[in-house]
């Protein structure tokens, strides 16, 4: 990752040196080094770099043995931050769409955009069930020709 200009604003520097430390962090302190990005001064910009490593990790881990804990962990340290709280449960549904465990048609409706697109565009989700009810009802054109396109 490429270090920002001397001239950009102090918290894009910061979001940046928050970015280089969650990529670089040990497992043992990953909770850790989220709570602390979460203590910074700017709420936005620090939900952003978390939900960017959030991004990254659930998509390391997602089908493997250790995105439950892994994401227990990390909702505990989110708490109450309402969109990172749901991407979380958004990853969660997303495997559960991948490893054809349990979800129902109303997650899948009533996920976001984000969840949506994702599901349709990624090549480990394959249940023609999920596909399918994207194809017919997903939020946007957008979903619903992806989807199409993958049945």
């Amino acid at each position: 990752m490429s270090l920002p200009p001397d001239d950009e604003p102090p918290e894009h520097r910061r979001y940046h040196q928050h970015l280089r430390a969650l990529e670089a962090v040990v497992e043992a302190e990953e909770a850790d080094l989220l709570a602390a990005v979460l203590r910074d001064e700017d709420r936005g910009m620090a939900e952003a770099a978390v939900n960017h490593h959030l991004g990254r990790r659930a998509a390391e881990l997602l089908t493997g043995p250790g995105f439950p804990v892994w994401t227990a962990t990390t909702a505990t340290v989110v708490g109450d931050r309402d969109f990172l709280a749901r991407r979380l449960r958004e990853w969660t549904l997303l495997r559960a769409v991948a490893l054809d465990e349990p979800w129902t048609d109303e997650e899948l409706l009533a996920a976001s955009d984000w969840f949506q697109r994702t599901a349709v565009t990624a090549r480990f989700v394959t249940s023609p069930a999920a596909l399918g009810l994207l194809a017919e009802h997903g939020r946007t054109r957008r979903v619903r020709n992806a989807a199409s396109g993958r049945i």
